[in-house]
């Protein structure tokens, strides 16, 4: 599939909104008294931020390429 530079935009803004939110489920999990009763969502929680920090890169990558043309 083709997408143009503004729908590669669009899609990393929604995608660092999420990060964000991800990372403040992440802290707030972590600071939670009995944080081991919350081990399997954090670990979840990890896990899709590394999707999305992958993604993200991807999608900078491609619009830096469009961009030199």
């Amino acid at each position: 599939m083709k997408f143009d530079v503004s729908e590669l935009v669009e899609a990393k803004r929604q995608i660092d909104s999420t990060l964000h939110k991800l990372r403040q489920t992440v802290k707030t999990f972590e600071a939670k008294e009995n944080a081991d009763r919350y081990k399997s969502q954090i670990t979840l929680a990890k896990r899709r931020i590394q999707g999305f920090e992958l993604s993200v890169a991807l999608i900078e990558r491609e619009i830096n390429e469009l961009s030199k043309s």
